[in-house]
């Protein structure tokens, strides 16, 4: 149960600090989201807030989502998320959360779609290491043996060649580098999961990072 926001990936760059030491951040565009929806124990068993990001014509938008949106008189969004909050006594429908609800200094956790690389081999995949390539060695980059000597079947969970990336991936503990509330701005110090223009969900960490 912890506040977040909706937000784009932007890109990459780095900033400079007081003493001129060069900080990688990640420049996201976070909100400005608008509560469509709060979700409450009595009524749906557990608490939360429904919030939408990134305004969309109202002809691209099906007809229930359409009413969904009428009924909290707000504007149709692309994209609808929950947060479950211990209390959502303070947020009120139809009102733009931004990046406020961030400090520069406390610590999020980012979530997104990880860049998608098509079909890998294991090493690129897993990280496994090759075969010999000298010494008249006839397998270099094959995943080795598939299983055990009597199974006469491959186990499940195998790590072998496939699909890579393309899923949801989380970064946690990130450090809030700075803010613009202004411009819908949020740093976070380090690399985030997707590609540019990619749908992001910032959430405050569970718990504080220490050390550096």
């Amino acid at each position: 149960m912890r506040e977040g926001i909706m937000g784009r990936k932007v890109g990459m760059t780095r900033i400079f600090d007081e003493t001129g030491t060069a900080i990688p951040v990640t420049v996201i565009e976070a909100g400005p989201c608008v509560v469509v929806q709060k979700r409450t124990q009595e009524r749906d068993g557990y608490s939360a807030v429904q919030l939408g990001f990134g305004k969309q014509n109202a002809r691209k938008v099906s007809k229930p989502r359409r009413g969904h949106f009428a009924g909290a008189e707000v504007e149709p969004h692309k994209h609808l998320r929950e947060f479950r909050l211990a209390d959502t006594d303070s947020y009120q429908v139809g009102e733009a959360v931004t990046t406020d609800v961030f400090d520069v200094g406390e610590y999020v956790d980012v979530t997104g779609i990880s860049k998608g690389k098509g079909f890998a081999g294991s090493i690129k995949r897993w990280n496994f290491h090759r075969g010999p390539m000298t010494h008249g060695s006839k397998y270099h980059r094959g995943p080795g043996s598939l299983q055990g000597r009597d199974a006469s079947r491959v186990f499940p969970g195998r790590k072998l060649p496939g699909r890579m990336g393309g899923e949801r991936v989380t970064v946690q503990g990130l450090e809030v580098i700075r803010t613009d509330p202004e411009k819908n701005l949020l740093l976070v110090k380090g690399g985030v999961p997707g590609n540019r223009g990619s749908l992001l969900i910032i959430k405050k960490t569970v718990k504080a990072k220490t050390g550096s």
